[in-house]
């Protein structure tokens, strides 16, 4: 009988309520009945794969404060952006276990900040087995969306991900089927390298509402397809046999007339999208709310325009508003 309801994903865990990619935040996502939950991959120096938004990690550890490693800020440019602070591969990962994670956004959920410094850095690794164990205590299956970050920019540097992650899972037994597995990335050069390393998962490509890929950027310049041209039929048309599917910034299904999902439907393709979250700082303008930036808006009503079109997946910061919406 075909799924009626999408896929809810915990977005680095439950991130409205703790810090992101923590131990709790996980733990909390998979009591809230998630379907699935979304870790980050960077590698750190000896080639150990963490969970990070970014490798750029002053923002959501306590890195800044560690006098033994005011010498490795820096500033580099990852993916064509110059960024200036501390990054994970600058350091092993007997040294990123001593710091402490932080929330990256206290200033719209202040909740969340008061966990600060209490829980460390997370490897790929540990949150396997979170889902692992947690599959087995709740009764059900969990799966992991496991988005792959800057690619190219870490083959740059000598870190190639794609064997590292190929060897992570298929050590933590994750590369069979045995639980269910997405793999994603905004890059798709990077899906196509562990596809053929016979992972078993859905590859989703990842979608931006604008700019281009940075993998393809580096190869064709700008002669790149376009995110937004990628979503058009011609650019699907291009997707088929090489991905599942597509994983869409919600502005562009918040677009008025637009038929991506329809389109992608039609060749065989998934939809997900990101990030439904409830606070007006992230609502369309038209759906907020008073109260503040950190204030909940009419989260309802944005999200079911989203609903409306038959997504396949959905990625949510707060798993109990989540789940009990997508569901209900």
């Amino acid at each position: 009988m075909p799924r009626k309801t999408p896929l809810v994903i915990g977005h680095r865990g439950a991130p409205g309520y703790r810090p992101e990619h923590s131990r709790s935040s996980y733990e909390l996502a998979l009591a809230m009945g998630v379907d699935a939950v979304e870790p980050d991959v960077v590698a750190t120096k000896d080639g150990i794969l963490v969970v990070r938004h970014e490798n750029e990690i002053s923002g959501t550890t306590d890195v800044a404060t560690h006098p033994e490693f005011a010498d490795r800020k820096t500033t580099k440019r990852v993916d064509g952006q110059a960024l200036t602070g501390w990054f994970t591969e600058d350091f092993t990962w007997a040294e990123l276990s001593t710091l402490r994670g932080r929330e990256r956004l206290p200033e719209v959920r202040v909740s969340s900040a008061s966990f600060d410094d209490a829980q460390g850095i997370l490897r790929l690794r540990d949150v396997l087995d979170i889902v692992r164990d947690g599959s087995t205590e709740y009764g059900r299956e969990i799966g992991v969306v496991l988005e792959v970050k800057h690619a190219t920019y870490f083959a740059g540097i000598g870190l190639d991900l794609a064997p590292l992650i190929d060897r992570e899972l298929r050590e933590a037994g994750w590369a069979e089927g045995e639980l269910p597995l997405v793999i994603e990335c905004f890059e798709s050069t990077v899906l196509g390298e562990l596809r053929e390393r016979g992972i078993v998962a859905s590859y989703i490509y990842l979608i931006e509402a604008t700019g281009r890929p940075y993998d393809r950027l580096v190869a064709e310049g700008k002669q790149a397809l376009t995110y937004k041209a990628t979503v058009t039929p011609q650019g699907l048309d291009g997707l088929v046999g090489r991905v599942d599917g597509i994983s869409v910034s919600k502005k562009m299904l918040l677009a008025r007339g637009n038929t991506i999902v329809a389109d992608a439907h039609a060749r065989g393709l998934k939809v997900f999208t990101w990030t439904c979250r409830p606070e007006n700082a992230f609502l369309a303008a038209e759906f907020r709310g008073g109260g503040g930036r950190g204030a909940y808006g009419d989260y309802e009503a944005e999200w079911g325009v989203i609903a409306r079109q038959g997504i396949d997946g959905v990625f949510v910061d707060h798993p109990d508003l989540g789940v009990a919406f997508f569901r209900g």
